[in-house]
């Protein structure tokens, strides 16, 4: 059974409504709908929960839906995170559960339950592993005897005398100890810093699987009680024992993990930079006065003072003051940028050299410092398709690892070897063939790759998106604010009858003071001081503006405007002509009385960005199409389709036709291949999430949360060559990605047969198997040195 929340049902018709959606749901026998407590009851097993909540959402009706994180403790390999995995899938109202070895961290997606929380971290407990919210600080004290570099260089003193022996034997000494001195110092080893082993893998068992835990506890356990029965067997009273092999094993990887650890930290750093970009506290105006208040403290709307050299606590507004600032720990952005009245600016960033008043517009969760951590910090947590894939064979894996050790334990005695030789083989196969390697393989190069992209100004916010981006061979751009700055500028101005052109753009820049229509500030910008005051300014939608100019009545709009007035504009149709054909928009300047007389014409262009052309060819050179999309006319598409060198652009594209266009694009293509789409704004949405990978642009003026939220990437900078960066850095992380996953292979395929060939001691194997985890965790901290292509 399922119960559901809806939200939206008031009537009896409503719950109606939902009952038949949902039993449409194959599988579904039946539903009841409480329509006083808002809950709905369904007849389904617990694996149609995500088909249930669709389709009630495709009633029109909401399912509350919520996202937990969680902090894992205790889990050392893939086996432990799938089957913390499978506990969390496994409760009712959780939709999806992610589990991150590598940040040791749990994403799950569920219907929104206060007790929620409390239910997963029981789940997770049940499984073996200790479990908290992700935002609950640690309160264990550790001791520092209990620190894990301690433990193991304590581990490594109790075991190198055992281990001397052997290097004694390859010179000809004999320093071989006592049994009773063996015992001495394997026992602390075994039983002190080997103790989580056996706890684990008990804890493993417990819950009906296999683990890491469970092959080195197995393997040491082994090892060290065959060498007690050889020690009381034994009538010569220096039989060979193999304490050393337990011991070691245990050290080296624990001294594994150690550095496995140490290296996995490394992979955050990006994301602790960010946080460490939020100010504690602001200046702020309160009562007329300057006072320092915690961040925490302020309100939207506050003023906010920020002396040279800060750091911006908020984001905002600028209200007075002049200044540059440095945005390249959150945009990517080399060069500070110059920031005056009206700018706005981003918390996080450092003011230079002018004093800046700003008024606050987002705080808190809701700046854009704090959204790019979340998205972040879900990119990290976020598995890539390919990361699921080893996650079905390290399922497997550690079972099938038992099979193999019982085999050779068999095969050997069957070959006629004695038992301890044919146990230690087995035990050699149970410690190389730690799953540890496999499980970081990708969820470690994924967190360096989305650090290294925050740094560049690329926020991730869904790993697959990155990884897919790899295959794209086709990318559609949006025209305005995404190719074009997205910021029309004054291109021409007429004035009729050989009138004087200053004038006509004063009195047309009196017409539009007050607006905030991107055409507007273009005319304003352009007509600087001296603007003369316009009385009973209105705004006629669809048409353009009219007021009073220095008593003078005029409007100002476009041609469909002025034919309807009775103005006639064949004086500068040929130059308003010559202006479309360039893909210019045209304004007319007219006065209204006493008879209507045509005044001037403005024409209004947006400039292509500084690396459009330069982005065009280097997706060119990598073999990848770029395709114009452009819900503006024809003119105006094509100007810009041959400043940037694209070959291909539609025109007049609506918004819902744009995912249709897109859909066309991927057909022709080859298996595997991806399209790519890059937008803007809120008409861009339908076709980011109709592309394999949608990519979101910011810029000036911010871009628009529909954008960023639709989309898979997104690029702070504003900058087109971002989109060169990312495939680039997409195709790297893929690289990584591969070369882990052949080591992490490679040790198991070659280290398994050797071990079980009698070719591999214990405590070789050991070594082998920490030294995977470690080179995999070093190769995906190598790529942290990637250098961006240039222009």
């Amino acid at each position: 059974m399922i119960t559901l929340p809806v939200e939206g049902m008031t009537c009896a018709s409503c719950a109606g409504r939902v009952e038949r959606a949902l039993q449409k749901v194959a599988g579904v026998a039946g539903a009841n709908v409480n329509l006083a407590a808002e809950l709905v009851v369904v007849d389904a097993p617990p694996g149609l929960l995500a088909d249930s909540v669709a389709a009630v959402q495709r009633a029109g009706y909401q399912v509350p839906l919520a996202s937990t994180a969680l902090a894992i403790e205790g889990m050392t390999c893939a086996s432990c995170s799938g089957r913390v995995e499978r506990a969390l899938n496994k409760l009712p109202g959780v939709l999806e559960a992610s589990v991150n070895l590598a940040t040791n961290e749990a994403l799950v997606r569920h219907v929104a339950d206060p007790a929620m929380a409390e239910r997963l971290v029981a789940a997770v407990q049940a499984a073996g592993y200790g479990a908290r919210a992700a935002d609950t600080p640690d309160t264990d004290v550790v001791p520092a005897w209990r620190n894990e570099g301690v433990q193991v260089l304590a581990s490594a003193l109790l075991s190198l005398p055992l281990v001397l022996p052997m290097l004694g034997d390859l010179i000809g000494q004999h320093w071989m100890l006592p049994p009773l001195w063996q015992l001495l110092l394997a026992a602390p080893v075994q039983f002190i810093f080997g103790a989580r082993f056996f706890v684990a893998g008990f804890k493993a068992l417990r819950a009906g699987s296999a683990n890491m835990d469970v092959l080195v506890a197995l393997g040491t356990a082994a090892a060290f009680s065959l060498s007690l029965v050889l020690w009381a067997r034994d009538e010569t009273g220096m039989p060979h024992l193999y304490f050393e092999s337990a011991a070691m094993v245990i050290t080296l990887v624990r001294l594994g993990k150690w550095l496995e650890s140490r290296a996995k930290r490394h992979t955050l750093d990006a994301l602790k930079a960010l946080q460490a970009l939020r100010p504690s506290s602001a200046t702020v105006q309160r009562g007329g006065a300057w006072v320092e208040l915690p961040v925490a403290q302020l309100q939207a709307g506050d003023l906010v003072q920020v002396k040279p050299g800060q750091r911006i606590a908020v984001d905002g507004v600028v209200v007075d003051g002049q200044s540059h600032v440095d945005e390249s720990l959150i945009t990517g952005e080399s060069l500070p940028v110059a920031r005056g009245p009206g700018d706005a600016v981003t918390g996080g960033a450092v003011n230079a050299e002018g004093l800046l008043l700003l008024r606050a517009t987002a705080l808190g969760a809701e700046s854009q410092i704090e959204r790019i951590v979340r998205l972040v910090a879900s990119a990290q947590a976020k598995k890539a398709p390919i990361q699921q894939q080893v996650d079905r064979v390290a399922a497997v894996f550690v079972p099938a690892v038992l099979v193999i050790a019982l085999l050779t334990l068999l095969g050997w005695w069957w070959a006629g070897a004695d038992t301890p030789t044919a146990l230690i083989h087995a035990v050699s196969v149970l410690v190389i063939a730690c799953p540890c390697a496999l499980g970081l393989a990708t969820p470690a190069t994924l967190m360096v790759a989305s650090g290294l992209a925050a740094r560049r100004g690329i926020l991730v916010r869904d790993a697959s998106a990155l990884e897919r981006l790899r295959d794209v061979q086709v990318v559609a751009f949006d025209k305005t604010g995404t190719l074009t700055e997205g910021r029309p500028r004054l291109a021409g101005c007429e004035a009729a009858d050989g009138g004087d052109q200053a004038a006509v753009l004063h009195l047309a820049a009196a017409l539009q003071q007050g607006s905030e229509h991107p055409l507007a500030r273009a005319v304003l910008d352009a007509a600087g001081t001296g603007v003369p005051t316009a009385q009973g300014l209105r705004a006629v939608p669809g048409q353009g503006v009219a007021g009073t100019v220095e008593g003078r009545p005029l409007v100002l709009g476009h041609g469909r405007w002025m034919a309807s007035l009775g103005v006639d504009t064949a004086g500068l149709a040929a130059q308003a002509a010559a202006w479309q054909d360039e893909g210019r928009t045209v304004s007319w300047l007219a006065e209204t009385a006493p008879a209507p007389r045509l005044l001037g014409a403005l024409g209004f262009g947006d400039d292509a960005r500084p690396r459009s052309a330069a982005t065009v060819a280097a997706l060119a050179r990598q073999r990848v199409r770029s395709v114009l999309i452009s819900g503006d006319n024809p003119g105006a598409a094509g100007r810009l389709a041959r400043e940037a060198g694209l070959a291909e652009f539609h025109a007049e594209v609506r918004p819902e036709a744009k995912a249709a266009l897109v859909e066309q694009l991927r057909q022709g293509l080859p298996p595997g291949a991806a399209v790519a789409m890059v937008g803007d704004g809120i008409n861009d949405a339908p076709a980011l999430a109709a592309a394999d990978v949608g990519i979101a642009m910011t810029h000036a003026d911010g871009g628009t949360d529909v954008a960023m939220h639709t989309a898979g990437l997104t690029l702070l900078r504003g900058d087109p060559w971002s989109v060169v960066e990312a495939l680039a850095l997409a195709r790297a992380t893929g690289r990584t990605i591969r070369q882990n996953l052949f080591w992490a292979f490679a040790y198991n395929v070659i280290g398994l047969p050797l071990a079980a060939l009698g070719q591999l001691s214990p405590m070789v194997a050991g070594a082998a198997m920490a030294l995977s985890s470690v080179c995999v965790v070093g190769n995906a901290l190598r790529l942290g040195r990637w250098r961006p292509p240039q222009p």
